[in-house]
């Protein structure tokens, strides 16, 4: 008999394994078995340590007869004809893994699975429920120690961490006496005594709970006890003591007719019977550690009405700070557990008077831990504990033994069939098949870049309460200012140049938002690709972007680009209308576009027509672009440098805005792009808006060498302005100014342009001599933060965007229309919210919503130029 031994892949926490190499050592030796283990660098005990015991590493696991693991298997990686030992979560026939159990019967697999090793009597014989029931106090009393912490409270159990950090039980009980020490001798906070641990359940999970627990200083009391302790909550007793609640259904239940509990009817019929722990019990409770088992029959342990009655009362904040749901129940026993936490996010908090979920730990709210893999956190005692309970049956199987009571009784599936005590799952299977199962687990979204664009982004995903939002940034403090205005928002700090972190990250996520500056992009598409997690971005394709289609597309990953405004909003608008002709047999002859990013027009008033809300970099950069387009059947070039010479002096979209225009990149591409044929067309032009006069400023500035991307430049804007116009800092004056602007412009010191120049010069603050001095790597950079500092919107000041878009249609019976499109939206000058901020991050947001949803199918490096994209966007 040859045993394989699968490396766990569902998550990267999960570390256990079914056999260590001590029992691979024993059942070699004892069986003569061979065995293979799939090398792992997770997996607690290390490759070399089952060589050591006589394993054979080995990736391939097609030589072995049976294959143990601990979690569920990927489909595609299941081996026909082998023998499966794991915990498949398959018997009560859980619907989201239907697919799985459908699998094992067409893949002639022998399902065993370890939930259902049991004795004559029904008692599971291996299972991990004491090492969850470990970790969950421990990560409780940590959670704990952290939220008093944020209520202004130092306690004791601030020097606990979460479980995973000990290396083994040995060190967590040093630590639990180091704390037990601090409490007797430093005590509790007063505000929080006396401080009550409530535990439900008597299984393994709760005598784990209570194993730790029960390290700390405490007395153990009772239901009928609780009044009076509460009473005489400044009694000193309770400085130094923690307090055990164990509780039992007949403390928390009672008859709704009236009368005493009875246990067996209780059982039998649950619905005469309703909760009173929310009354009874939880307003006495600091913390409850819940281990029950719970049927949907049975009443719940507390409503989320019950929760929000306790969180009214003021005389009750300092109770049900925290719960411990060591049970990961979700919808359960506690209506308001909503999903699992997971160990890298293991604490979220409920707010049931607002209805609110969100994570952070200075928000009102009971704390919940509810992590699903608990025993994952203690791998190197709960691996050795549950292989001590699997051995005799690994055994078994290893000899060929599968006549075994225990482990005939454990096979769910053989032969392609269901064995009989599993046939009711037929129906399981019927009903899940072809039939897409919601998925219930929670959405995670890890958005790249805090900057303004952030906030409409968040604001719209963070709507989805089964969403978690992380903001991760290299300016921490920003990341925060942001994540703490939303519900199930945190923050992080990240350096994309540390690979190994930024995997984590994205590994740690579903979609991956990319916002920060645009030539980082690749870096992090490249991340997302080799982590299998889709990404959006509002930014142009690059080259290097496009380079990665391939890959991606290979990855089963979507890099979806180009979802703003200009580009975004104006793909999705200009391809609902070019499919819908195209669908009616009509031929696109014309396509103009103009967008802008615009000051309201009441804000304009500067010689630029124009203010900020970002960096001015990109603004500035786009004027050195080269250009192409197609007007009247003649394709035109605009070199780099010469964009704003050769603007569009008058554009009359609206006639109450006084727009020009410049020309956008190369507006031919999009022909191939929206599916159009440059040949058919007359017209092929995208365009940038801007106010009259905008153009003039910029085209000076280019000509005087401000927009050079050469040299280094350390001074201040006076002294800059100087050098531009050879003009030595001690002969400015106006008069001297303006003759030099006229000679290096070759114009007149009389011109309209010379005198706006120094009207502008004036408003960016470089006529000045008393301005510190700026260090810019180009000349660019230096404009671009004079630009930022000087014509930055101030209080009460609104943007705007303009997306104009205008068709010619030929229709089929050779009638020629003009069909337009157009969106004008403003800033709001109350919140601060900008329009741009929010024609971008919205539809990112929507975008991103959607892969989330699986909604989007198409993968590679794409943009929102298909209707799955552009039409739930515009709706």
């Amino acid at each position: 008999m040859v045993l394989g031994i699968r490396r766990e892949d569902k998550n990267r926490w999960e570390r256990r394994v079914a056999l260590t190499p001590s029992h691979v050592k024993r059942l070699i030796r004892e069986t003569g078995a061979r065995v293979l283990v799939q090398p792992s660098n997770t997996r607690i005990f290390n490759n070399s340590s089952f060589e050591r015991a006589g394993a054979k590493i080995e990736e391939d696991l097609t030589k072995a007869d049976a294959i143990l693991g601990i979690k569920e298997v990927p489909i595609d990686k299941l081996i026909a004809n082998k023998t499966y030992m794991l915990f498949s979560h398959t018997h009560k026939g859980q619907a989201y893994n239907m697919d799985s159990l459908r699998e094992f019967l067409g893949r002639n697999i022998r399902l065993i699975d370890y939930e259902l090793m049991t004795d004559q009597k029904g008692k599971r014989l291996v299972l991990f429920g004491t090492h969850a029931g470990y970790a969950g106090m421990i990560d409780g009393l940590h959670g704990l120690g952290q939220r008093l912490l944020a209520l202004g409270y130092n306690s004791p159990l601030i020097h606990m961490g979460q479980a995973h950090v000990y290396p083994n039980l040995e060190c967590v009980a040093t630590k639990l006496r180091h704390v037990a020490d601090i409490i007797s001798d430093q005590g509790l906070p007063d505000a929080f005594a006396p401080m009550v641990f409530t535990f439900t359940g008597a299984g393994n999970v709760t005598k784990g709970a209570r194993a730790i627990f029960d390290r700390l200083p405490h007395d153990n009391i009772t239901v009928d006890e609780l009044p009076k302790i509460v009473a005489d909550r400044f009694n000193p007793r309770y400085k130094n003591r923690l307090l055990a609640l164990q509780v039992s259904a007949q403390d928390y239940v009672e008859r709704i007719d009236g009368g005493s509990y009875d246990r067996a009817e209780y059982r039998e019929f649950p619905d005469r019977y309703r909760s009173v722990f929310a009354q009874k019990i939880a307003p006495y409770t600091t913390m409850l550690v819940n281990g029950i088992y719970w049927e949907s029959r049975y009443p719940r342990l507390m409503t989320t009405k019950d929760l929000a009655d306790i969180q009214r009362r003021r005389e009750l904040k300092s109770r049900m700070l925290a719960i411990a749901d060591i049970s990961c129940d979700i919808g359960g026993s506690l209506e308001f557990m909503s999903h699992a936490s997971t160990i890298d996010s293991p604490f979220f908090y409920v707010d049931a008077v607002n209805g609110v979920e969100h994570k952070d730990i200075e928000k009102p709210g009971v704390q919940i831990n509810s992590i699903d893999n608990l025993p994952t956190e203690l791998p190197f005692e709960a691996s050795k504990h549950f292989g001590d309970s699997l051995y005799p049956y690994a055994k078994a199987l290893a000899l060929g033994n599968l006549s075994d009571p225990v482990l005939s009784r454990a096979v769910i599936c053989q032969n392609g069939k269901l064995e009989a005590p599993h046939a009711h799952l037929e129906k399981n299977l019927a009903a899940a098949h072809g039939i897409r199962v919601a998925d219930t687990r929670r959405k995670r979204v890890l958005l790249v870049g805090s900057g303004m664009v952030s906030q409409p982004l968040v604001d719209y995903l963070a709507r989805s309460r089964d969403t978690d939002i992380t903001v991760a940034s290299n300016n921490l403090d920003e990341a925060r200012s942001l994540a703490c205005q939303f519900p199930n928002t945190q923050a992080m700090q990240l350096d994309i140049s540390d690979t190994r972190g930024l995997d984590a990250s994205v590994r740690g996520s579903d979609v991956v938002v990319s916002l920060i500056p645009a030539p980082l992009h690749p870096q992090l598409a490249d991340a997302a690709i080799r982590n299998g997690r889709h990404m959006v971005t509002a930014s142009y394709i690059s080259p290097e972007m496009e380079s990665l289609n391939c890959r991606a597309r290979d990855a089963s990953v979507t890099i979806l680009n180009e979802i703003g405004l200009d580009p975004g909003i104006d793909h999705c608008s200009a391809m609902k209308i070019i499919d819908e002709a195209k669908s009616r047999g009509a031929t696109v002859r014309s396509f103009i576009s103009w967008c802008g990013g615009l000051t309201a027009p009441e804000c304009s008033a500067n010689e630029l027509g124009y203010k900020f809300s970002w960096s001015p970099r990109g603004v500035l950069t786009a004027g050195l672009n080269a250009a192409k387009f197609k007007i009247n059947k003649l394709e035109r070039t605009i070199e780099s440098g010469s964009l704003f010479a050769q603007k569009f002096g008058r554009v009359p979209l609206f006639p109450g805005f006084a727009f020009e225009g410049l020309a956008n990149r190369d507006s031919l591409q999009y022909a191939d792009i929206y599916g159009l044929k440059l040949n058919d067309m007359d017209t092929m032009f995208r365009g940038t808006l801007r106010y009259r006069g905008f153009a003039e400023i910029l085209d000076a500035m280019y000509e005087l060498g401000m927009l050079s991307l050469d040299n280094a430049v350390r001074m201040t804007p006076f002294e800059f302005l100087a050098s531009r116009i050879n003009l030595e800092p001690e002969q400015f004056d106006l008069s001297q100014i303006a003759h030099a602007l006229a000679t290096r412009l070759n114009t007149t010191p009389t011109s309209p342009l010379v005198s706006r120049l120094i009207t502008a010069f004036s408003e960016f603050g470089m006529l000045d001599p008393a301005h510190r001095a700026i260090h810019a790597p180009t000349h660019l950079d230096f404009m671009s933060h004079i630009l930022q500092s000087s014509l930055k919107f101030t209080s009460g000041e609104r943007d705007m965007v303009c997306l104009f878009h205008e068709f010619g249609i030929e229709e089929p019976s050779g009638e020629y229309n003009v069909h337009t499109s157009s969106m004008v939206a403003y800033g709001d000058a109350e919140s601060g919210e900008t329009a741009m901020a929010r024609t971008v991050g919205v539809p990112a947001a929507i975008a991103t919503r959607l892969l989330l949803e699986g909604k989007i199918q198409t993968r590679g490096v794409i943009r929102p130029t298909i209707g799955e994209i552009y039409q739930p966007l515009l709706c």
